[in-house]
């Protein structure tokens, strides 16, 4: 009995699988409106400044009522979206969204038309060679014009049907719905022509997309389930990391017991934080999953590839491998970081490294995702020392209370480019000075008048710029400077100034233990921070 059962459970079922959609587009072009349409909720004004800074994953349901390969012809079906920032320090998350999904909606404003993230986004779904549909958005706006639009993605190698190419096209306004339908039924369609299947009677597979640390909950991680069943008890492995489900939610944040393919998951209870963009495979048994655990550690060539090598390893401790390219700089200004998600670490480093003087430079000492505990302050004297950085966290009350202690400064931000801004001013004002000596102007000596200790009264004639008084000089004799002075009297015409420009004579009072002759050449100059 039991025998039959085993095999039973082992039967490959393919059914037909709900289509993983990644919107993408430039930034401010409408991929979040259009989501919050669908979705009939409002992520833009929950999302900080009104971007979206990391994926977010979301399931709906659309009755049909397009043209269908298959009876039933009207049906609600169910379709699950991707949502990946738009902004430039994104870009390996619109890889990794593009990674997973099935299916590309390219989103162009109908104003704006192709920018470069739009590029970008493009030669993202061409290298993982998803089938696409451009959604022309804003047509309601008075700027909007179709037809140009559609000439510019041609232009760039982006071919509509009707337009040299095969890429279907829907012509929408996120905003008030016009063309939605119909862009959610193109979905529904093109995904039955690709025919995307999962095996029902398989344990889960799929990508981790996102992964943060919740003090109260621990370590948890979105996954978008590919193939297969989960469902509670079942033992999830992602890379060297895994978990035992006890704690499994939609995207809702609604609990649930079993999930199935296309279906993104939150899952709490991770031993360690998995790294984002990996693969993640499901077991019955802990000592299965420990047994495949040591073989990917003793086979790193395996064939799922779990480790996502171009991450490193999360988690609050010292970090290595970030030295200065140039060997020039000379001040290092260290930084703490603590985030909300482990996509926003990413993009924020990357961010980061783009800040630099040519003598100065910063660095990551330690970073994590999570809100900034005591651990993370201790090694630290002051704010003078280290930046101490949260993004999308908050400082947890023993932090706080010893920031307080210490006087360190905690620097908090919830947009990403309100934060490299102030890096950049920071950089400014923190950055290694260097003095330059600026010469101001240059007179001849025509005649001494008189040497007294180590004041001189000599006449002369400013020869370039202006010669000012109480500035220092340089003295030079047949092209050699020879020593330095400073002006403490400046006159002409007998009349004491203050400064005499290029042209004039004047008589002045040189300091200087160097004795002047005829002839000498005295450079005024300045020193100045730059």
């Amino acid at each position: 009995m039991n025998k039959k059962d085993n095999t039973k459970k082992t039967e490959k079922k393919i059914i037909p699988r709900p289509p993983v959609v990644v919107i993408m587009g430039h930034v401010d072009h409408g991929k979040s409106t259009l989501l919050d349409y669908i979705r009939k909720s409002n992520v833009v004004e929950k999302e900080a400044g009104g971007i979206t800074q990391h994926i977010s994953a979301y399931e709906v349901n659309h009755k049909d009522e397009g043209p269908s390969l298959t009876p039933p012809y009207k049906q609600e079906k169910k379709i699950t979206f991707l949502d990946t920032p738009g902004h430039e320090a994104f870009s390996k998350m619109r890889e990794r969204g593009a990674k997973v999904a099935d299916i590309a909606i390219l989103v162009v404003s109908a104003e704006d038309a192709v920018q470069s993230q739009t590029i970008e986004a493009w030669k993202v779904i061409l290298a993982n060679n998803i089938p696409c549909i451009v959604a022309i958005n804003k047509i309601d706006k008075p700027n909007a014009n179709i037809e140009k639009t559609k000439i510019n993605l041609a232009e760039n190698e982006i071919y509509l049907e009707n337009f040299g190419g095969k890429i279907p096209c829907a012509e929408i306004s996120a905003k008030i719905g016009t063309g939605v339908d119909n862009l959610l039924s193109l979905i529904l369609l093109l995904a039955e022509m690709e025919n995307f299947t999962g095996n029902i009677n398989e344990a889960a597979s799929g990508f981790v997309i996102e992964a943060s640390l919740d003090t109260k909950r621990g370590i948890q991680a979105t996954l978008i389930i590919k193939n297969g069943f989960l469902k509670n008890g079942n033992i999830i492995v992602a890379g060297d990391a895994f978990c035992s489900v006890r704690i499994m939610e939609n995207f809702l944040g609604k609990s649930i017991k079993e999930a199935s393919f296309s279906s993104p998951v939150r899952i709490v209870g991770f031993n360690k934080m998995p790294n984002i963009g990996s693969e993640f495979i499901c077991f019955e048994k802990k000592s299965e999953a420990e047994e495949f655990i040591k073989n990917i550690k003793e086979n790193k060539s395996s064939s799922l590839n779990l480790q996502s090598p171009s991450l490193p390893l999360l988690g609050s401790k010292p970090l290595t491998g970030l030295t200065p390219q140039n060997s020039e700089i000379k001040k290092i200004i260290p930084i703490n970081l603590k985030v909300d998600v482990a996509g926003s670490l990413e993009a924020i480093e990357k961010e980061i490294l783009k800040i630099k003087n040519h003598n100065t430079q910063f660095k990551i000492i330690q970073k994590g995702a999570g809100p900034i505990s005591e651990s993370d302050l201790k090694n630290i004297t002051s704010s003078k020392d280290v930046l101490v950085i949260g993004f999308n966290v908050k400082a947890d009350k023993n932090a706080a209370e010893l920031a307080e202690i210490k006087g360190i400064k905690i620097y908090f931000f919830d947009i990403i480019y309100k934060l490299t801004e102030w890096l950049s001013a920071e950089m400014e004002e923190r950055k290694l000075k260097t003095k330059t000596v600026e010469i101001i102007g240059r007179a001849k000596i025509i005649k001494i008048f008189s040497c007294v200790k180590d004041r001189q009264i000599v006449g002369g004639k400013v020869i370039s710029g202006k010669i000012n008084l109480g500035v220092n000089v340089k003295i030079i004799r047949r092209e050699f400077e020879i020593g330095q002075g400073k002006i403490v009297n400046l006159e002409k015409s007998k009349t004491k100034i203050s400064e005499i420009d290029e042209g004039n004579e004047f008589g002045m009072m040189l300091e200087s233990k160097i004795e002047l002759t005829a002839g000498d050449i005295i450079e005024a100059f300045s020193i100045v921070e730059k």
